[in-house]
């Protein structure tokens, strides 16, 4: 429950502040017995993350409200982007080759602009662009919210302002939260309540990587409605404090329907992934990939002992042919969710019920 006499304060930082009373925002709520589910960057496992093309592709998979991170240019332009930097995602060392590790919030809107944001998910992708903030309620179809994260505020000086402005003054935007389909999140707790000060009607997340002590989910609470964290640190203890705080309570970043299962075996409430629609057919009790070929992953090992790349030993995924014919697995790729992309090679062909280790 919102209490609204906020303290600033974490763990490291506890510097109190008295503010007047604000209204409290109308709770996103699941209804019925089923999570809401969230598109994790638009749906990143399927198109290039926070694009355009990945956000209509999580507002079309069945998924409730569709995940984005948003940064403010240096010229004070709000983007749609989750790094630090444009290494990762981006062409940048071929347009900027000299300004690689420099930090996205450095470089203008128009240098922005200058980025192919898709060529690094597939060629199918080339040539586009990173998202303007204002653009997102164009690309959502059907009855699709928006989860905003504010990324990296910090770097961002005045990105809660911006983002409460547009909430309340742009139509497209204003519209998505009359209706109660936006929700505003990010990891850093002075951010979130400098956030709940200036807009308190709007939902608002608070994210960590693991569940606190009582005392700072108590604190949350004073101006959050949700808690959101990694579904690997969460165990049922955890799940109990943070409902135990009035808290609702989301996980991320599910993509395998064994990770669903078990954070709904939680009590969790929300579900963010990057393959929204097979996990929507999960959670529907249907085959998440009705249409596919034979081949499926079996298995994966990660987080080996020494490293992870040593011949034999190190992380590898388990390929099966579940069908009744030979496929040819050859010049496919394998891409984590950090983007990391194994191609398999040549002369690979797996005969019915055969599996092969990569």
């Amino acid at each position: 429950m919102k209490l609204r006499n906020i303290t600033f304060g974490t763990a490291t930082l506890a510097l109190a502040v008295t503010m007047a009373m604000p209204a409290v925002a109308a709770q996103i709520e699941p209804t019925g017995a089923d999570p809401l589910l969230i598109g994790h960057r638009g749906a990143a496992g399927v198109a290039p993350e926070n694009t355009l093309p990945a956000i209509k592709a999580g507002s079309q998979s069945g998924a409730e409200f569709t995940e984005i991170d948003v940064q403010l240019s240096k010229d004070g332009v709000p983007f749609i982007f989750h790094d630090s930097t444009a290494s990762r995602t981006t062409n940048i060392a071929e347009v900027f080759p000299e300004r690689v590790d420099d930090p996205i919030t450095s470089f203008t809107w128009d240098e922005l602009q200058q980025l192919d944001a898709g060529s690094y998910f597939s060629e199918e992708f080339e040539g586009t662009k990173i998202p303007h903030f204002d653009e997102v309620p164009g690309a959502l179809t059907d009855d699709t919210g928006v989860f905003i994260e504010i990324k990296d505020p910090a770097k961002s000086p005045g990105v809660e302002k911006l983002v409460a402005d547009a909430l309340a003054q742009n139509p497209e935007w204003k519209e998505l939260a009359d209706a109660n389909k936006i929700e505003v999140l990010g990891f850093d707790a002075v951010s979130n309540q400098r956030f709940a000060q200036i807009a308190p009607e709007v939902p608002l997340q608070q994210l960590s990587g693991t569940v606190p002590s009582v005392a700072e989910l108590a604190n949350y609470a004073s101006y959050a409605d949700s808690f959101g964290t990694s579904y690997r640190t969460l165990d049922a203890a955890g799940a109990q404090r943070v409902k135990d705080a009035g808290l609702g309570l989301g996980v991320y970043t599910v993509n395998a329907d064994a990770a669903a299962d078990e954070a709904l075996a939680l009590g969790v409430e929300r579900i963010t992934g990057d393959f929204p629609q097979q996990i929507n057919r999960h959670l529907d009790g249907q085959k998440i990939f009705p249409a596919n070929n034979g081949v499926i992953i079996a298995d994966s090992i990660n987080d080996v002992p020494g490293s992870d790349t040593t011949p034999e030993k190190g992380e590898h995924v388990i390929l099966e042919n579940t069908g009744k014919r030979t496929i040819d697995v050859s010049g496919n790729i394998l891409r984590d969710a950090a983007n990391n992309i194994l191609e398999i090679g040549e002369g690979y062909e797996l005969e019915p019920g055969q599996k092969l280790r990569v």
